[in-house]
């Protein structure tokens, strides 16, 4: 049954911008060399597992409203099984490398430790074979630890440490499997690693406790030596009130902190980084700087709400600015893009599933040509370029000497005995250039 839920469609394929056909791609032809490399070598697209196969389509006011075949009764070892079956056949005929996975998503329900174990243990093997049959790849893996109620007050920052154990019990687990699959990263996502209410809330020892389990998971990493990287996702709340690993600064001043910034990259999502007062480029401006960037979560949110409503990205024209900032950092290492967004609840249907990703697929890509196309007019980047010249000339470089001392600074500015002249930062002229240059 599972697998026939997909058995009407053809594999998508390119047809180009000419095309009117909805279920093919329009400017994501994978071959295609941009910069360079191969489109697909540059995007490196995956199917998320929670959202397309778990999620039934229900809200906080309604239930589900899909109606898919192993959605059908409880989630048993047999439903689990067809979820897994129907997830590789859609990521093969979208035709993208990756998919990604929490191990609650693949795995049927457990309760006690060991039948969890036993549960998830049977998930991988699973998942093992349907790589090798379907010609796939992890992007990542990771653990729930946000949905069951054990972790109703976080689960490394948790007040009970038998809480930690049985999440560090999970993450063991989950990283192990990430590492047999040959997944390129490990994400952790603390969506409950916050508060709700200062009032019983002790900051201090969460915090220790959540640098001690990130710590443990890198000690991991290196003992069963997975070679991939390890991510966080930064998210200001939702659901707490306020979650530790607010944005991508807040996530690097805590590594730094706990000495893992060598060890930890970032995730980022679009729609976290709006929730947190950024816009999507900024946050992959930030990673790129700091030397953090790793991988990215595509999806949008609503203006209109304060919500990480997970939709579709569909505007090339603001991807076009976060793809600038990806392939000024050089693009991806063992990142992707991973669509963690979610079809309506009124999109009921299989080929909606086709639609939604084809048409972030499609956006993505034609963002990637227009960032390839200005930055192979160069000049933006000669404007950047000549803008910060200065500080490659002798004041620059006098600032940054170690012996350099305010005192001399402040002798320099009186000795020039001139204001500084203040130059154009030519907004208009970067926003005009942004949009009559086009891939």
């Amino acid at each position: 049954m599972s697998a026939d839920y997909f058995a009407p469609f053809d594999t998508i394929r390119f047809e180009g911008p000419a095309s009117t056909n909805d279920l093919a791609y329009h400017w994501y032809d994978k071959d295609r060399v941009v910069l360079g490399k191969r489109m697909e070598e540059h995007l490196r697209f995956a199917v998320c597992m929670w959202h397309t196969f778990c999620w039934p389509g229900s809200d906080v006011f309604g239930a589900g409203t899909f109606k898919r075949p192993w959605h059908a009764g409880a989630n048993d070892q047999a439903h689990a099984k067809l979820k897994r079956e129907a997830a590789f056949a859609f990521v093969e005929k979208l035709d993208v490398p990756f998919y990604c996975f929490h191990d609650v998503d693949v795995m049927a329900d457990a309760e006690d430790a060991r039948a969890f174990q036993a549960s998830f243990a049977e998930a991988v093997d699973h998942l093992e074979a349907l790589q090798a049959r379907h010609g796939r790849q992890l992007l990542w893996g990771t653990a729930n630890l946000f949905s069951h109620p054990r972790y109703m007050s976080g689960a490394a920052t948790n007040p009970d440490p038998e809480v930690f154990a049985w999440a560090a019990m999970q993450v063991k687990d989950a990283l192990d499997a990430t590492h047999r699959l040959k997944g390129a990263n490990y994400v952790l996502w603390g969506g409950r690693e916050g508060y709700d209410t200062i009032l019983n809330t002790e900051i201090g020892i969460e915090q220790t406790n959540f640098g001690r389990f990130l710590a443990l998971v890198v000690d991991h990493k290196h003992r069963i030596g997975f070679k991939g990287t390890v991510l966080i996702e930064p998210k200001p709340h939702e659901p707490t009130k306020h979650q530790y690993d607010f944005d991508t600064q807040t996530v690097y001043g805590f590594l730094k902190r706990f000495g893992l910034e060598n060890e930890v990259k970032v995730n980022i999502e679009a729609n976290h980084a709006t929730l947190s007062g950024h816009t999507f480029e900024h946050e992959l401006a930030m990673a790129r700087a700091l030397g953090i960037l790793g991988s990215i979560d595509a999806n949008r949110g609503d203006p209109q709400n304060g919500w990480d409503t997970d939709q579709f990205p569909n505007s090339a024209e603001e991807l076009t600015l976060a793809m600038l900032e990806l392939l000024r950092g050089g693009g991806f290492t063992t990142g992707g893009f991973n669509f963690d967004a979610k079809v309506r609840r009124q999109s009921i249907d299989a080929i909606d599933l086709f639609h939604g990703h084809i048409g972030g697929i499609d956006t993505i890509a034609r963002a990637l040509l227009s960032a390839a196309a200005i930055i192979e007019d160069g000049r933006l980047e000669d404007f950047r370029a000549e803008r910060y010249a200065g500080w490659k000339g002798p004041l620059g470089q006098k600032i940054h000497q170690p012996a350099t001392t305010l005192a001399d600074l402040a002798h320099h500015a009186v000795a020039a005995d001139r204001g500084p002249v203040p130059k154009s930062g030519r907004q208009e002229w970067c926003e005009n250039l942004i949009n009559r240059v086009r891939g």
